[in-house]
């Protein structure tokens, strides 16, 4: 009966072996035999969306001389893929893997553009969502643009939070066109909608004067109409002061 037992106990430990074996082979991508046949690059859905798609990202794989397609699975370097895209200034992060059916999959995340500065001083320049400076070169996105007398710094620490509280709301996303910087820094917006410019003041408490702002369009424009004022100022807490629109009166 022992040695029974003993024999049984060996196939078992054969087995396991076996098994662990099997499935390593299995999950393991057969470099030597495989070639590449297709390149997946999977974009971060944002909004606003990045500059680049799909084929742009092929297109500077190619021109950098890495792009996958036809490449012996073996001999493709997904950490110089991933080199490669992150030098670039409008990458963020870029994660790629090989599959076991001859694929190169690229996960993307791009910087994310919230304002476009055409600065008095000649600057034109986007800043993303993280207050970082893009350049303008050659790529177009539709943002906010902001003019006047901006300065990298003011763009940076002032604007891009301006930027990004407008963006995350749907209606001042839709309806916020153009920030215009004064000399002092204060803020104008130039709406989509009505013949009127709103004045912020300085980009502080930005949540609150918007709120305002918007009860007054809905409790206020939308009875008396939306071009009766060219001004509206929102500086101020608990007031809001409205130039008439000479065409209105």
């Amino acid at each position: 009966m022992n040695w029974k037992k003993g024999i049984l106990i060996l196939l078992d430990i054969f087995i396991g072996v076996y098994l662990v074996l099997a499935i390593t082979a299995f999950n393991k991508p057969d470099d030597h035999a495989s070639v590449c046949s297709e390149v997946r690059i999977n974009i971060e859905k944002t909004e606003p969306s990045g500059f680049l798609n799909e084929k742009d990202f092929k297109d500077l794989l190619a021109k950098n001389h890495i792009l996958p397609i036809g490449q012996p699975m073996k001999q493709i370097s997904v950490r110089q893929i991933e080199e490669q895209l992150t030098a670039n200034e409008l990458v963020e992060k870029a994660e790629c893997y090989k599959t076991q059916a001859g694929h190169v999959c690229i996960n993307i995340r791009q910087r994310i553009p919230v304002v476009r500065v055409m600065a008095n001083n000649g600057e034109d320049y986007y800043v993303d969502n993280h207050g970082k400076a893009i350049k303008a070169s050659g790529y177009t996105c539709d943002v906010i643009v902001a003019t006047g007398q901006i300065s990298r710094s003011y763009a940076q620490k002032r604007l891009a939070p301006l930027a990004n509280e407008i963006l995350t709301d749907k209606f001042w996303k839709n309806q916020v066109v153009q920030l215009n910087v004064l000399g002092d820094g204060s803020v104008e917006i130039v709406p989509r909608v009505g013949e009127h410019i709103v004045y912020i003041g300085q980009p502080t408490g930005v949540a609150r004067k918007l709120d305002r702002l918007r009860k007054f369009y809905l409790y206020g424009l939308s009875h008396a109409g939306w071009n009766k004022y060219s001004r509206i100022n929102v500086e101020f807490d608990n007031q809001i002061i409205c130039k008439q629109n000479r065409k209105q009166r």
